[in-house]
């Protein structure tokens, strides 16, 4: 049985705490749509690489402290 690995993330966390930034002014830095990030945020959509080390950028933090790669349920 293969174990299944889910992509998370602290983006919502991470707007809060840069002056509330709003879905659409990370789309905007980023260069995608604020339904992308809303579905990034929410874990229904994983964004390419190159999305996903932007968004590490704007937020000046490594990348492992704004997603995360793990196993579902934990461990």
């Amino acid at each position: 049985m293969t174990a299944k690995y889910t992509i998370t993330n602290n983006i919502r966390t991470l707007r809060f705490l840069v002056d509330e930034m709003t879905q659409q002014e990370l789309a905007s830095k980023v260069g995608v749509t604020r339904q992308t990030i809303m579905a990034i945020e929410k874990g229904k959509y994983s964004p390419s690489l190159e999305v996903a080390f932007k968004i590490a950028l704007v937020f000046n933090k490594p990348f492992n402290e704004v997603f995360q790669y793990s196993k579902e349920g934990g461990g």
